[in-house]
């Protein structure tokens, strides 16, 4: 019987940081796992390390559930990013230890094809409302069905979701947290505008959505999502902070712009009211950070109960093993909505070599048996680590704001 034989964590810097756990067997069979926390990688790398990896010597990688049940279960103190992650990543690396044992993609393990490509949306951003304007022309030129729109308050450097130059957007960028201003007022007042120009200019033969990222209250969520009724958007992204659950219950009331939460969520528990209740339209917890494939299909299977519909966070601090994985989970899911996707860096391309392929503004998973993802030890070494920090939103008035 084939046994895990040895299990290494690799931590390197390709364009961005990322922790990959690599599964080997007895049988020399391989599998990968994504263990990135953006702005706390070493947390849980010293976690695998430490206290995950030498638990998995002699164990029979196709316990996966098992697996699972041992690591939550066993550890005690559960839920929390660290833990969740850590267990992400081992759970990722059996499933495609067994679909590469199987002969088959992940998604053939999963039921099968539910669609035969995953859309996915664009993010476009401006320093003002012409760049952004003409930064959605530029993806829906590239045939993307769905982009989401955010711009530069005016006199407000710390706009979230806003590129700087031609480059990929990525907030954790210093090496300790950059200190931005926010001022909520000047958002409200300025955000309806240029997502009206984005339906004036391109109409609505096309997905719009947006991100709020935790900055609202509730009742100033709901008088934005009511705002931005006519220009129909596909979502109202992170209106409020989710620790209450019960804050989405009076932006309900007051709006009909729908809803999508999940990214900073870690299991089924932080996200049984939302569902239940449907307090949202889309769930967006991701393979690396609730739990893996197991735990994910369980809270997609929950939303499914209640009409909410996935939408998986997919920045590029997620590594390519996890959009492989949440490509592959997205294709054999009956509740899919869409996919967050931002292209990699070349540098995490030279490290990550993934067969998941974008076209006519969908993503298609491998074919390959497994994830389809191979990962290159060797040219990871040419990247170390570098110390990143996600930034810190300040009120004008100095005092700590949610980023």
């Amino acid at each position: 019987m084939s046994r895990i034989e040895r299990a290494e964590v690799f931590v390197a810097s390709p364009g961005r940081n990322f922790v990959t756990l690599r599964i080997t067997t007895s049988d020399g069979v391989t599998g990968l796992g994504d263990a990135t926390l953006n702005g706390r990688e070493l947390a849980v790398a010293a976690y695998l390390r430490e206290h995950v990896v030498p638990l998995l010597a002699g164990r029979d990688p196709a316990r996966i559930e098992d697996m699972w049940q041992y690591l939550y279960k066993g550890a005690y103190w559960r839920r929390g990013p660290v833990t969740m992650t850590a267990i992400s990543a081992v759970d990722t690396a059996l499933w495609d230890i067994k679909g590469k044992v199987a002969g088959l993609p992940l998604y053939q393990l999963l039921g099968g094809r539910s669609r035969d490509g995953v859309m996915v949306y664009a993010h476009a951003s401006g320093a003002d409302v012409p760049s952004l304007l003409d930064d959605v022309e530029r993806f829906l030129s590239l045939g993307y069905r769905a982009v989401r729109a955010q711009a530069a308050v005016p006199d407000v450097g710390g706009t979230y979701g806003v590129r700087k130059g031609e480059g990929i957007y990525e907030p954790a960028s210093t090496a300790l947290p950059d200190e931005q201003p926010w001022d909520t007022e000047a958002y409200l007042g300025f955000a309806p505008t240029y997502l009206e120009a984005v339906r004036e200019r391109f109409g609505f033969g096309f997905h719009l959505l947006h991100d709020v990222h935790h900055r609202l209250t509730p009742i100033e969520a709901a008088r934005f999502g009511k705002r931005l009724e006519e220009c129909r958007l596909f979502w109202m992204e992170d209106p409020t902070p989710a620790e209450n659950q019960e804050a989405f219950r009076l932006i309900r009331r007051h709006t009909t712009t729908p809803i999508a939460v999940g990214e900073v969520l870690s299991s089924i528990w932080d996200v049984q009211q939302l569902i239940t209740e449907q307090l949202i339209d889309y769930v967006r917890t991701t393979v690396v950070h609730a739990g893996g494939i197991t735990h994910l299909r369980r809270i997609f299977d929950l939303a499914a109960l209640y009409q909410v519909r996935t939408g998986s966070h997919g920045a590029t601090d997620l590594s390519p093993v996890t959009l492989a994985a949440a490509v592959h989970l997205d294709t054999a899911v009956p509740n899919f909505g869409i996919q967050e996707y931002m292209p990699h860096a070349p540098e995490t391309m030279e490290v990550f070599r993934s067969g998941v392929r974008f076209a006519d503004g969908m993503l298609v998973p491998s074919e390959e048996p497994g994830l389809g993802v191979e990962y290159d030890a060797e040219a990871a070494a040419r990247f170390p680590y570098e110390p990143r920090y996600l930034p810190v939103a300040r009120r004008l008035d100095g005092s700590v704001h949610d980023w």
